[in-house]
């Protein structure tokens, strides 16, 4: 099992993924205080194919797809990317390691 706390900014509409596997098979559990996010998942459902969804090139998998068609303008949220680095992990397609964005104020 593999668990991530996304923590997107300012809008502090915190969610929380849950990824356990079979091989490539990923079952997802996201809990999410943004509408559009719990929305995505109930329409997406809970299980997914880890080599479609983390190997695809950017923009090009199912989240990406969906939010693209479907959430508000807002280009820069974290949350899609924590969802697939968590499912990366779980099936060892990539390393568990934190990410962060940080703003430096230079004068």
């Amino acid at each position: 099992m593999t668990k991530v706390k996304i923590n997107p900014g300012v809008c502090g509409l915190i969610t929380t993924v849950t990824a356990t596997s079979k091989k490539y098979k990923v079952d997802l559990k996201v809990a999410s205080g943004c509408e559009s996010v719990r929305k995505m998942m109930d329409e997406l459902g809970t299980t997914f194919d880890a080599f479609t969804e983390v190997l695809a090139k950017p923009g090009q998998n199912t989240f990406y797809k969906y939010a693209s068609e479907n959430f508000p303008a807002h280009a820069a949220c974290p949350v899609i990317a924590g969802i697939i680095k968590c499912m990366e992990a779980e099936c060892k397609l990539g390393l568990k390691g934190n990410a962060s964005i940080e703003f430096i104020d230079e004068e």
